[in-house]
């Protein structure tokens, strides 16, 4: 796969992509991710890449000329599966949706800041726009490395164990039950006797009642999806 991230602050995302999991994806070659600074596609002499928003109002907007230089220029060299828009007013990122972009070949992340970006690039471009929850950060940068960190994960080959992604929350639409390690007792808590038991059959019985009573406390909406 190959993720590119149309960003004015490349260096709020250095970091996120350069340890862990996501550094070993990348050092397998099972995912590719670049970033590109905006301001590089700029024709203002310092660079600027926003602008006044036309019938007044505070804060400012991205402009439209560099966003479409900047998608121009990588569309002429990729085919992009989406070229998605992170913005706090599109589809709340959920699982599926996860499960969904990780069979993607090529991925086109746009960084929103400021005010947003012109509706152009939306109209124009965007095909997909996603959100992280009903808030609002300084920028989409955060939200972009949220996004890529919980699609690269499903890609085969990136976790050790491939099967720890099937089992993980929201997959089955139920949350994950609780999860012990050795020692079997700390502070006079024990692990449930079942799960020491060594019997599969019932040790899934006991995941699967914990999984859907954990989902019915925390969070019985996913139960009436």
């Amino acid at each position: 796969m190959r993720i590119d991230i149309l960003t004015v602050l490349p260096e709020l995302l250095n970091g996120p992509f350069s340890a862990s999991i996501l550094k070993r994806a990348q050092d397998k070659g099972l995912v590719e991710i670049h970033l590109h600074n905006i301001r590089d596609y700029s024709t203002d002499r310092h660079n600027n890449v926003d602008d006044y928003q036309y019938g007044g109002g505070a804060g400012m907007v991205m402009s439209v000329g560099p966003i479409s230089k900047a998608i121009d220029s990588l569309c002429a060299k990729y085919r992009y599966d989406e070229i998605i828009y992170m913005t706090p007013d599109g589809d709340t990122l959920a699982q599926p949706l996860c499960n969904q972009l990780s069979l993607a070949q090529n991925l086109l992340i746009l960084c929103g800041h400021y005010k947003g970006v012109d509706q152009r690039i939306r109209d124009l471009y965007v095909t997909k726009e996603i959100s992280i929850g009903s808030y609002v950060l300084s920028g989409g940068e955060l939200a972009a490395a949220i996004l890529v960190d919980a699609v690269v994960r499903l890609i085969p080959g990136v976790l050790n164990d491939e099967t720890s992604a099937l089992t993980d929350s929201f997959q089955d639409g139920f949350l994950a039950p609780p999860v012990y390690t050795r020692p079997p007792e700390f502070k006079c808590l024990k692990v449930p006797e079942v799960l020491l038991s060594g019997n599969p059959k019932d040790v899934a019985a006991w995941r699967e009642a914990q999984a859907l009573e954990r989902t019915q406390l925390r969070r019985p909406d996913l139960l009436s999806e």
